[in-house]
């Protein structure tokens, strides 16, 4: 029987070289925002005749909009993000397009958002992450209030939940840093996703924990978590692969406009489904253990006053 509970270390230190380098870039970089999170507008254009995207850069750079941002899709339209213009300046622009190209410019779509809103959805998105925290402690707790110490099954839950949202920010901080990725409301209702996903597949891990300690059997506290991890892998592997396997479809197969939504599910589900073999239920072996020592045990100084103190 393989001892997933034993190298529980081993599975932190892998969380941590996966999410420090995205903190790095966090703090350094931030994540870039599209016009959902700042004043801008964005418009689908076609063109009559080949216009590549270089081409449709230089000239945007010439009318005046240094800042714009271009992006080819599969179906030879061209997304293209800028400053906020009215409707007046839309109209000259597709002009200048026009004559400047040479061509026939067909605007499928045209999006404006104002400060005011964007500045309203970034609150409202960091509201809505905090509130699903919260409901699920709350909940877990109460689920698992007849278990000792329900706070710590809740807690451990959370702090799971965490780590898929920081290694999915993380990695969109380091796409947006090396490739311009942006991220838009959809990234945040992608996020939310993850996150009912990752708790749920932990709650499967928790359940079965549950489940085994009410019978009695598997020895001590580490077994019984070792053997409700093996006795739930081949549910949480099959259900994580078909999800897999239809995102991995629309990824490839699917519109421009859902490509990073469906990477941001895709990044979710594999971390969602390790958090939950690899961390929370380790973290409650942890807790049970009064291990938590061991996490700043290598670091210099602190270490020995840890040993002392316990001396």
């Amino acid at each position: 029987m393989f001892d997933f509970v034993g190298k529980r270390f081993w599975f932190f230190l892998l969380s941590a070289i996966v999410i420090i380098p995205g903190l790095i870039s966090l703090g350094f970089f931030g994540l870039k925002t599209g016009i959902d999170f700042k004043a801008g507008s964005s418009m689908t254009l076609h063109f009559s005749t080949a216009v590549n995207e270089t081409q449709l850069r230089s000239e945007l750079n010439n009318i005046g909009y240094k800042d714009a941002v271009v992006q080819h899709t599969s179906s030879d339209d061209f997304i293209v993000k800028l400053e906020a213009i009215d409707s007046a300046q839309n109209v000259a622009l597709m002009a200048a397009l026009n004559t400047d190209l040479k061509t026939t410019t067909e605007q499928k779509d045209f999006a404006s958002i104002s400060a005011s809103v964007a500045s309203q959805t970034a609150r409202n998105a960091v509201i809505a992450v905090i509130v699903a925290a919260v409901g699920i402690l709350l909940y877990i707790t109460f689920a698992f209030r007849k278990m000792p110490n329900p706070l710590r099954w809740g807690t451990c839950a959370v702090i799971a939940m965490i780590h898929d949202v920081l290694v999915v920010v993380g990695i969109f901080s380091i796409l947006g840093w090396l490739a311009g990725v942006e991220i838009d409301a959809l990234f945040i209702t992608g996020m939310l996703t993850v996150v009912g996903y990752s708790v749920h597949d932990t709650i499967v891990v928790f359940d079965r924990i549950r489940e085994n300690l009410s019978k009695g059997g598997g020895g001590n506290f580490e077994n019984v978590v070792n053997s409700s991890i093996l006795q739930t892998m081949t549910r949480s592997l099959n259900t994580s692969l078909t999800v897999l396997f239809v995102l991995l479809s629309l990824f490839v197969l699917g519109g421009p406009t859902i490509h990073y939504f469906t990477l941001v599910l895709l990044v979710g589900v594999i971390t969602g489904t390790y958090s939950s073999v690899a961390n929370a239920s380790q973290l409650l072996v942890v807790w049970e253990n009064k291990e938590w020592g061991r996490f700043v045990s290598w670091i210099p100084g602190l270490g020995k006053k840890k040993a002392a103190s316990q001396a």
